[in-house]
C-alpha cells in the first residue's frame, strides 16, 4: 500500500479511493470556496458516551468559520443518500450545538443538507457552500441544541452506522 500526502495538514494517510476524494474535497474548499487551511478540521476524532461506554470515532473535515463549526463533510465513493442519516446524526452530537450543515460527497457530486431538519438544500459540489456565503449566513444564524433525548437517539443512531461499516472503511 502507498500514502497520500494530505493537502491540508501534510500528515501521510494510507491511499484510498475515499482519501483521494477528500483530497479532492480539501483542494475544492481551499482553491474555489475560499477557505483557509486554519478553517479547515482534517479526520476530527471525537467520543460518544453513551451509558458508560465510549466510543472513539473520526469525520473527515470539520468546517469552522470565527469559531463556529458549521459544515462537517463526507467524503466516500459510491452513493451519497446511504450516507446521510450517518453524517446528519454526526452533525447532531459532535458539538454542543447542532452543526447547521452536513455535506455527503463521493468527489464527483455532494449534497448540502440543512442538519436540522435534514432536507436537503443543495445538490452538486457547487452547492457546497463558500467562505464568503457563511460569512453572511452566521451574521443571523442561531446555534440550537438538541434536546437531551434526542441527542442519546442521534448517538444510537450513528453508533449503528458505525457498527456495519465495511473493513475498509475503518482505519483504526
Amino acid at each position: 500500500m502507498s500514502d497520500i500526502c494530505d493537502f491540508i495538514t501534510g500528515q501521510l494517510f494510507i491511499d484510498t479511493d475515499d482519501e483521494r476524494i477528500r483530497q479532492g474535497i480539501e483542494r475544492l474548499l481551499i482553491e474555489e470556496k475560499g477557505y483557509s487551511k486554519f478553517d479547515i478540521e482534517v479526520d476530527r476524532e471525537f467520543e460518544i458516551v453513551l451509558g458508560e461506554e465510549i466510543n472513539r470515532s473520526k469525520v473527515d473535515l470539520v468546517v469552522s468559520v470565527e469559531e463556529k463549526i458549521f459544515m462537517v463533510i463526507k467524503c466516500a465513493r459510491g452513493s451519497l443518500v446511504s450516507r446521510e442519516r450517518e453524517v446528519l446524526s454526526c452533525a447532531r452530537i459532535l458539538d454542543i450545538y447542532q452543526i447547521p450543515f452536513t455535506v455527503v460527497t463521493n468527489g464527483e457530486d455532494a449534497e448540502v443538507l440543512d442538519t436540522i431538519s435534514g432536507e436537503v438544500i443543495g445538490n452538486g459540489l457547487e452547492a457546497i457552500p463558500s467562505k464568503s456565503q457563511i460569512l453572511e449566513i452566521l451574521k443571523g444564524m442561531e446555534f440550537k441544541r438538541l434536546p437531551e433525548k434526542r441527542i442519546e437517539m442521534e448517538k444510537r443512531i450513528y453508533l449503528a452506522f458505525e457498527s456495519i461499516k465495511c473493513p475498509s472503511e475503518c482505519d483504526y
